[in-house]
């Protein structure tokens, strides 16, 4: 029997490369670079998404965008946070479940369903604070730059 190790990608720091196209998960990849180049997870990390992945295959059909999490090795990079693998990017829902970025502005966006995937993630102990633009998705979100189209999860 093979063991994860032998199948996931792994870092210097034993971080495993979030799965890229797991049979029926749900969630769908994307981020740069491309290739799961920048979605290696903290093992808490891990935990955290496969948990949300589950909880939110429960309640809707849509799958969400996991985007940047760290590179291999936590090396820098143009983010100045995304270098521990304790954070990582996600995109928000669409009304009509593509796999594309929208913003909270945009008629696609789905503020309802965003709010839903922010408490879900919320209702895990090791989420710290989520960064979004849209605080009528979630009052506890903090807005930030540049996050219009995506909120950040912090652990």
């Amino acid at each position: 029997m093979a063991h994860l190790s032998e199948l996931q990608p792994q870092d210097s720091r034993h971080y495993f490369m979030l799965p890229q196209a797991p049979e029926d998960a749900g969630y769908y990849v994307y981020g740069t670079p491309a290739g799961g180049q920048f979605q290696y997870a903290h093992p808490s990390m891990m935990t955290v998404l496969l948990w949300v992945e589950r909880e939110w295959a429960a309640i809707d059909s849509r799958k969400f965008g996991i985007g940047n999490i760290s590179k291999a090795g936590g090396i820098k990079n143009e983010h100045a946070s995304h270098m521990n693998g304790l954070q990582v990017d996600v995109r928000a829902i669409r009304k009509d479940g593509l796999q594309l970025p929208v913003t909270w502005h945009d008629h696609e966006y789905d503020e309802k369903a965003t709010g839903r995937l922010i408490g879900v993630f919320f209702s895990h102990p090791l989420v710290k604070k989520v960064l979004f633009n849209d605080i009528r998705a979630d009052p506890r979100v903090h807005p930030w730059p540049h996050h219009d189209n995506h909120f950040h999860v912090e652990l």
